[in-house]
C-alpha cells in the first residue's frame, strides 16, 4: 500500500493497515489519540504546543499518563476490545521516553497518526513496535464515547 511506511515500520505489512487521511502537519499522534485533530500535543518546555494545563511538561511516561487521565483515561492491563470502553496505547523508546500513542476504534482495530504523515488504521499495536516507536508501555481505558479534550 505504501512502501515508505512499510520501510519505516517493518512490522507493518500491506494487509495489516490502511491509510485513512493524507499527510498533515497540523496535529500529531498524541493529539489524534486524544481525538484532537486541530493542534499538535507535546510537553515541550518552550510551550509551542498544546499540553493539558495541569500536567507537567515533561517527556516521560508519568506525564503522558497524566495527560490522558485529564481526559478520563486510567491504566488497564489488556489491549483487547472491551465493550463500553475506549482505549489508548502509549509507546516508549528503549530509554523510556514516550514516542507515540494510538487509539482503539469501536471494531477493535487501532488508529494512529504517524508524525506529520498520514493517519492509518492498523490491526494490532505490534505493527508499529520497533526501532522508531519502541514498544507499548501503557494501555489506558475510559468509559463511554469519544473524549472531549480541554480547550484553553
Amino acid at each position: 500500500m505504501n512502501p515508505d511506511l512499510e520501510e519505516a515500520f517493518p512490522r507493518l505489512t500491506s494487509g495489516d493497515y490502511r491509510i485513512t487521511s493524507p499527510h498533515s502537519p497540523k496535529y500529531n499522534c498524541i493529539a489524534w489519540a486524544a481525538n484532537d485533530s486541530a493542534r499538535w500535543w507535546w510537553p515541550d518546555q518552550m510551550m509551542q504546543y498544546y499540553w493539558p494545563p495541569r500536567v507537567p511538561r515533561q517527556e516521560n511516561l508519568i506525564a503522558f499518563l497524566a495527560a490522558f487521565q485529564e481526559l478520563g483515561y486510567f491504566p488497564c492491563k489488556i489491549a483487547a476490545l472491551e465493550k463500553g470502553f475506549e482505549k489508548v496505547a502509549i509507546y516508549v523508546s528503549s530509554d523510556g521516553k514516550p514516542t507515540h500513542a494510538a487509539r482503539q476504534l469501536p471494531d477493535g482495530k487501532w488508529t494512529s497518526k504517524l508524525g506529520t504523515r498520514e493517519d492509518i488504521q492498523h490491526k494490532s499495536l505490534k505493527c508499529l513496535e520497533g526501532s522508531r516507536y519502541g514498544e507499548v508501555a501503557a494501555i489506558l481505558r475510559r468509559k463511554g464515547g469519544h473524549p472531549s479534550f480541554p480547550v484553553d
